[in-house]
């Protein structure tokens, strides 16, 4: 058996209301389907893939420890997503007022990063010219 690609990444929240509406809001993705869980959660995706689960933490828990599984107090550390932009993204940034960090790491390369609700870095790889002149 070989990996073949991500499936998703899961975060934990003890508010899931505003870390629905940060990735869906501010970064753009999408409420998809999910099936019935033990606990509430989200399933969010990019253009129509899952990629980002979000479930409330206690519940969470719970079910996890019903299997056995431990849960960490920080199980992620960061989640990355590539784009590209004509601005709407730097708006959503600007409007909601949270700390963007800018990061070039080469040659046509830039990064931002910005902290969602639950102190998850999420880190946004873009072109050098995207947001260029917008503020983020």
């Amino acid at each position: 058996m070989a990996l073949r690609r991500l499936d998703h990444v899961l975060v934990l929240t003890d508010d899931l209301d505003a870390t629905r509406a940060f990735y869906c809001d501010v970064l753009g993705l999408e409420i998809g389907e999910r099936p019935e869980l033990p606990f509430p959660g989200y399933w969010l995706s990019l253009d129509g893939t899952p990629c980002l689960h979000v479930a409330e933490r206690s519940p969470y828990e719970a079910h996890a420890a019903s299997l056995g599984l431990a849960v960490g107090a920080a199980p992620v550390d960061h989640v990355a997503f590539v784009a590209d932009d004509d601005g709407a993204l730097a708006g959503r940034l600007a409007a909601v007022d949270l700390r963007v960090t800018e990061n070039v790491p080469g040659p046509g390369k830039r990064q931002l990063f910005v902290d969602d609700p639950n102190g998850v870095r999420v880190e946004v790889n873009l072109p050098a010219g995207d947001l260029a002149g917008r503020g983020a």
